[in-house]
């Protein structure tokens, strides 16, 4: 493999490496535990990564070593689950110790939390913004959703009973503002509301490119993600539930069949992913779709949207999800679940 070929592959995978060490693996820990010196020692770890803005950088260790790097390097953001559950991690620690420290810093995360959202809503992918797409309203990997699933936590859950009852009040609101926004970005084609794009223009809501091979489109990933946010409301609008049943219609619509992922060699050994026909395959989804003919597509670097994956090179090939089983579990359980429980 080409050096330009093996970096564009290592940085890939980079996510998946650092997410091995994470916050996240010690949330299930029981309550009694956030007493224990191990925790304090994890979470004064936490405090150190915490930027100067409030919120958390991503793909990073923050709880191996303390940070003692140059601080104008952290950039935080709510992608690739930053900052959310550091913020989860220190409200445990508040309510097993009481320690100022931890509560000073979950302030000040929490603040971020808010500031960062848009007046309509929305939460861009940096705060602060940096212009580009890192601005736009993200959906891309469950970035907004996870906020969301947040602030509605810190609004109603018994664990947040420390914050003072206007910040909570604050996230109730955050939250409703973020739900309208959600259904303000839903796709509406020839008047049925079908899925989102992995980002959203932070004005106007329209599907909004990315990274040069992420392409305005319907996504077949991200928005299963939405589909449960929006099956998890109590009570729902009927503007809800017309959302919900569009989104699942467009699901079934889409299915990609008689199709497997495989993968192989090329002649050079290296690992390369491929599509092979196969009847019996179960059906998968596409992580794009086209917005003109509702046609999965695949894309390189090169921002040119191909039909199939063998038609793009082997680095994005292989170091990018454009298939996948995504909405699956959504439409065989989650769904009829919700539907059985509107009746």
């Amino acid at each position: 493999m080409r050096p330009a070929l093996l970096l564009h592959a290592l940085l890939a995978m980079l996510p998946r490496l650092q997410a091995e060490v994470s916050v996240r693996s010690y949330l299930k820990k029981p309550d009694a535990w956030y007493a224990s010196a191990e925790a304090r020692k994890i979470a004064d770890i936490v405090l150190t990564y915490q930027t100067d803005a409030g919120g958390w950088p991503k793909n990073t260790d923050t709880v191996s070593k303390p940070y003692d790097g140059d601080r104008a390097k952290l950039q935080p953001t709510f992608d690739n689950k930053g900052t959310v559950d550091e913020l989860r991690y220190l409200a445990r620690m508040v309510n097993a110790t009481q320690a100022e420290p931890y509560r000073k810093s979950f302030d000040r995360g929490l603040a971020y939390v808010l500031k960062a959202q848009y007046p309509n809503g929305g939460w861009p992918q940096f705060f602060p913004l940096r212009k580009g797409y890192y601005d736009r309203i993200t959906f891309n990997d469950g970035a907004m959703v996870r906020v969301l699933e947040f602030v509605r936590e810190v609004g109603r859950d018994a664990r947040y009973a420390f914050i003072a009852p206007k910040q909570r009040e604050a996230c109730r609101r955050a939250f409703d503002r973020g739900i309208a926004c959600v259904l303000k970005c839903q796709i509406v084609v020839g008047g049925q509301p079908t899925v989102w794009c992995a980002q959203h223009d932070e004005k106007t809501f329209a599907p909004a490119k990315a990274r040069s091979y992420e392409l305005p489109s319907f996504s077949g990933s991200e928005s299963v993600g939405i589909v449960r946010l929006l099956m998890s409301l109590e009570n729902p609008s009927a503007e809800v539930r017309a959302s919900i049943e569009g989104a699942v219609a467009w699901f079934e619509a889409h299915r990609v069949k008689g199709q497997r992922l495989e993968t192989t060699k090329t002649l050079l050994g290296d690992k390369d992913l491929v599509m092979v026909p196969d009847p019996a395959a179960p059906d998968l989804w596409a992580r794009f779709y086209d917005l003109k003919t509702g046609q999965p597509y695949v894309c390189d670097r090169d921002g040119v949207p191909k039909p199939k994956l063998a038609d793009i090179g082997h680095e994005r090939r292989n170091g990018y999800s454009w298939f996948g089983d995504y909405a699956r579990d959504l439409l065989n359980k989650d769904y009829p679940a919700w539907k059985k429980s509107r009746r």
